[in-house]
């Protein structure tokens, strides 16, 4: 795509089934056809909020494929390995795709193929704790040529409590998954848990999708999927995505990927305020987070 096209094309946010996309990257025919696919017991979808280890997941999964094998990732990114569902004329792709078929998305529980609630395939969905989330997406907005740059920090604080901003609110779309997850072959996992032992996590992982990973496979999964490794591979940290979509010289995905860096940002009364908000939204909800790295 040349410059000047980009320059006229329209990203705003679209409401879709409540759920707000971005014109000219989503399409809502293609998310029509998307809950009517039919679903391979092999389908395996991966499912975030933004800014919560998605691209984590997508070297993870890459990885256990290939055995630990990183050669064998060389040859494409993760991205394309292991695409997003949601984006313009994937659906298409999807359908067409030999098994395994696994994808990445951002959406929510009632518009991925209505198939997953009949326990075909399988979902790993991957949570984080939302004031990190905050931070990390505020600074994503600031580089990522398709979303609104940030007035300042305090406005897009607002949006985010208010669900104004793609993939809407944080809080629907983790209540709706997780109260659903019994009707599907469910994987629960926290970005905050996948830090603090990564082994652990590639080892769950496995188990719930019948792979069988001996000992120096499963260690060169664990060793090319750190911060430290992916942050300096560009197939892995979306340093390759055209700058169509992110201005690289603005920022990076792959930034601190860390605990507690919303302390760095939060004001006494921004604080108080997400956790009066939290403390409504999930006060008969099941879940716990992490907060701070020393937690």
């Amino acid at each position: 795509m040349a410059e000047s096209e980009n320059q006229m094309l329209d990203y705003t946010l679209v409401p879709y089934k409540n759920f707000l996309l971005i014109s000219n990257i989503h399409s809502a025919e293609d998310l029509d056809q998307l809950q009517k696919c039919e679903i391979r017991d092999s389908d395996i979808f991966v499912v975030t909020y933004p800014k919560s280890g998605t691209i984590w997941m997508q070297q993870i999964l890459t990885l256990i494929e290939a055995g630990g094998d990183l050669s064998a990732t060389q040859n494409q990114t993760t991205s394309d390995r292991i695409p997003w569902i949601e984006l313009k004329g994937k659906v298409h792709d999807f359908v067409a795709a030999p098994s395994p078929r696994i994808r990445v998305s951002h959406l929510p529980y009632n518009i991925l193929p209505e198939a997953l609630r009949q326990k075909k395939g399988k979902v790993i969905y991957v949570a984080r704790n939302p004031k990190d989330i905050l931070v990390s997406y505020y600074h994503f907005h600031s580089y990522a040529v398709m979303l609104e740059t940030p007035k300042n920090f305090e406005d897009f604080f607002d949006k985010f409590l208010e669900g104004r901003v793609f993939g809407s609110s944080w809080f629907d779309q983790i209540k709706e998954w997780y109260s659903h997850k019994d009707e599907m072959n469910f994987l629960y996992l926290t970005y905050e848990e996948m830090i603090k032992d990564i082994k652990t996590s590639v080892l769950k992982i496995c188990k719930f999708l019948g792979k069988q990973l001996n000992d120096e496979q499963i260690n060169n999964v664990v060793e090319h999927s750190t911060f430290k490794n992916m942050k300096v591979n560009p197939k892995a940290n979306y340093q390759l995505v055209s700058n169509d979509l992110l201005n690289q010289r603005k920022g990076a995905f792959m930034r601190k990927g860390t605990i507690g860096d919303w302390k760095n940002y939060f004001t006494v009364a921004q604080n108080e305020k997400f956790d009066k908000i939290f403390q409504e939204k999930m006060k008969d909800f099941p879940l716990t987070f992490v907060w701070d790295i020393c937690d």
